[in-house]
This record gives structure tokens, C-alpha cells and sequence, in this order.
């Protein structure tokens, strides 16, 4: 039996968008934390409950859902003309790793308040009233995001009456911008990567489908809700329990992978769950969202629906938007022929929860479509702060020099 103390570590839980995550500053780690690898990998992974048989994250700090198993790293700038990186990862519930390949969009929009409250912005910066603004590094994918942070009396506002579907209470919004979102970082290329905007993929056990491959915010693909049985008005009980539609869906994403460049086999997709993310598009259509409001065809330009970690999510991820209002900006992808073509510089779209809109600035240059900012609202709120509490023999063998 282990008698090892547990670990205190001060973190604070917040939630940003329609995710929640756990947030470290990097400083505040344990030494062997603070530099990546396995030994900061199983200190996050026990920090959020994962691996967990009973998918419940009962002795963690995740919420059992990919939109609530995160955690956040938050250290000085390490690029110039920026206020603090930022770093994310991703931990699947049955899994006993990270995933740091991608960003989080929804959580993008707490670490500017995290910033702030947690003085990495120059306090002279930040005005007594009125919006400060937060420029972050997301070292995952070394992308600048700006961050136009609601300040009151000095301090960070986080209430206020901006609503967000999928969030149950309205809070203070939040402006960011997502700027030159495509080419994913090291495994990126060009927005679009195979050099085509709509693909014919060829997946083992499915069939040929169109599809559309981009990088834009995080790397997607997109195809048509009708090539899989749907209409795009699903919500998560109508796809989460069709186990067979999940293995087609993983099984396009795994190919799509390969496709972009991401990894060199299928096989491998299951080691990199975060990214690339799949989803499916549809035209307009009247619905019920998830919360029991109606959502009417004539107030959104399409119906989207994306799978984050083998499941669809209840909302939509930030980064995935960002690429939906990519990917409608330009004629001719699977999302702007499901918004009815034409160019166009913002999208509302249906997802499970409600509606979002998004804005997109896209052009074609000497025929190589390029994307300069993405715009998007979403809202923050500390929901916690104080220390996180992780047993000591949970990281004990790697801090030892041996291993599991």
C-alpha cells in the first residue's frame, strides 16, 4: 500500500466557452512538471481522473466529456509582442496519455482572464474600465490569438448578459481573434493540404465520399450529412449510441488523417484522437437544440455537426468553427455548398445546442486561398481557485527514472 503524500499544486478551474479545463500556471508546477514529458503527462492524466473504466472521472478533476477533460499551461511569452503562451491538452477518459496536437478554441477565451488576473499583463495595460486587450501564443500550434477581455473597476468582468448556447447562464463576452489560423504548426501545410477544396476519400469498409480536408483554426474534415445516413439535425443521443456510425465516422477521420499528412498510417489515429477533427454539414433546416429551444431554418446559413474525441459534441469546439467559417468563406467546399455557395465574410451555423456565428476573412491570392483572421465570441468565468490535490505515487515511477 502506498503511503506517498499527495501532491498540492495551485491551479485554478475555469470554464471558457462551452469547455472547462483545469489551469496551471507553468511556475507553479512541480520541477520535474515543468519540462514536457511522461512524468508532467501522468502528473495531468491523474489530475483529471483518466484512465477511467467506469467513463465517470469520479476521482478527478475532469468532467467526463472531451469538453470538460482539459488542461491548460499558462507561462510567460516565450515570441515577442506577446502577453503569456498558452498551452492545452487534451486527455481522453479511457486513455493513459495527452494529446497536445491542437487547440482549444472554447478555452481560448479564459486565458486572456487568466492572464490578466494572474499577472502576466502589465497592470499599467490594463484599464480601470473598458476592454484590455490580451495577445497569447498557442504554443500547441504556434498561432497568435487576441484576446478583448471586459475589464470593471480594474478587474476582469466576468458577468454579464451575453448568452452563449450550450452555456446555461449568460456571462461577460469575450471578442477573439484567431489570427492566420490556417497551417497547423509543425504538421501543417497549406490551408488546404492535399491542394484540392473538395476531396474524393476513399475509406476501407465505407466507400468513396466528398469531402473537404482544411487547416484552418484545427485541422478538419468536412463531409456531407447526407453521404452518412443524417440530415444534420442529430443531437448527441441520436448519434453517441449509434456505435456503428462512430466507427464510420472514426474510420473517415483516420483516412482523412492520412490524407493531410498528420500521420502515415490509420493505424495511428488512435494515438492522436484530438486531431484531426471530423464533422458533417447539411443545409438549413428547422430543429429542436438540445436545451429545448427551436432553432429555425430561416435564422442560420447551415447545420453543423463535429465529433470531438469519438463523440459529437454538444456544442461545437471553438477551433472547429473557426474552420466551418473558413471553409463557408470559400465557393466550392463541402460547408459552402451546404450554405448555399457564394462568398461571404461570417456564417451562422446549427449545432446541437443552438446557433453560432462566426466570422472569416478569406481571399484567393494568385489561386491559393488564404485566410488572415477568424472572429468569434464566447465568454469565461473562474469557477474555482485554490490547489489541486494528486496522489504522489501516481508520477512516482517516472520520477524515479523507472516506468509503468
Amino acid at each position: 500500500m502506498s503511503t506517498l503524500p499527495q501532491l498540492r499544486i495551485p491551479a485554478t478551474y475555469m470554464r471558457g466557452g462551452t469547455s472547462k479545463g483545469v489551469f496551471f500556471r507553468l511556475q507553479d508546477l512541480p520541477g520535474f512538471a515543468q519540462v514536457p514529458g511522461k512524468a508532467r503527462d501522468a502528473l495531468l492524466v491523474r489530475v483529471i481522473g483518466s484512465p477511467d473504466p467506469y467513463g465517470k472521472h469520479t476521482d478527478g478533476m475532469g468532467g467526463a466529456t472531451s469538453s470538460t477533460s482539459k488542461v491548460v499551461i499558462i507561462s510567460p511569452p516565450s515570441v515577442p509582442d506577446h502577453d503569456v503562451d498558452y498551452l492545452y491538452g487534451q486527455v481522453p477518459i479511457d486513455g493513459d496519455f495527452i494529446d497536445w496536437s491542437g487547440n482549444c478554441g472554447n478555452l481560448s477565451s479564459a486565458v486572456g482572464p487568466f492572464a490578466i488576473a494572474n499577472g502576466f499583463v502589465d497592470p499599467a495595460r490594463v484599464p480601470r474600465d473598458g476592454h484590455c486587450t490580451v495577445r497569447i501564443w498557442q504554443a500547441n500550434i504556434g498561432k497568435t490569438i487576441v484576446a478583448h477581455v471586459p475589464v470593471h473597476e480594474g478587474q476582469v468582468q466576468e458577468t454579464g448578459d451575453f448568452e452563449l448556447d450550450g452555456v446555461a447562464f449568460p456571462a461577460a463576452e469575450i471578442q477573439l481573434e484567431f489570427l492566420d489560423p490556417a497551417d497547423e504548426g509543425e504538421d501543417g501545410g497549406a490551408m488546404f493540404p492535399t491542394g484540392h477544396l473538395v476531396e474524393a476519400l476513399e475509406v476501407a469498409g465505407v466507400g468513396t465520399l466528398e469531402a473537404t480536408l482544411i487547416n484552418a483554426g484545427v485541422p478538419v474534415v468536412f463531409v456531407d450529412a447526407a453521404a452518412l445516413g443524417c440530415d444534420g439535425t442529430e443531437l448527441q443521443p441520436a448519434i453517441n449510441e449509434d456505435k456503428a456510425l462512430l466507427a464510420k465516422l472514426e474510420a473517415i477521420r483516420a483516412t482523412a488523417a492520412v490524407r493531410m499528412g498528420l500521420i502515415d498510417d490509420v493505424s495511428k489515429a488512435a494515438a492522436r484522437p484530438l486531431t484531426p477533427k471530423v464533422a458533417f454539414v447539411a443545409p438549413p433546416a428547422d430543429y429542436v437544440a438540445s436545451s429545448g429551444k427551436p432553432v429555425r431554418a430561416s435564422d442560420i446559413d447551415l447545420l453543423a455537426r463535429a465529433i470531438s474525441m469519438g463523440k459529437l459534441h454538444h456544442a461545437m469546439m471553438g477551433t472547429a468553427a473557426v474552420a466551418i467559417a473558413t471553409a463557408a468563406a470559400i465557393p466550392g467546399t463541402v460547408v459552402n455548398r451546404a450554405a448555399g455557395g457564394g462568398e461571404r465574410e461570417a456564417v451562422r451555423f446549427g449545432h446541437p445546442s443552438g446557433t453560432l456565428r462566426v466570422g472569416a476573412q478569406a481571399r484567393d491570392v494568385d489561386g491559393v486561398w488564404t485566410v488572415t483572421k477568424a472572429i468569434m465570441s464566447r465568454s469565461a468565468r473562474v469557477l474555482m481557485e485554490g490547489a489541486i490535490r494528486v496522489p504522489g505515487e501516481a508520477v512516482e515511477a517516472y520520477r524515479s527514472g523507472s516506468t509503468r
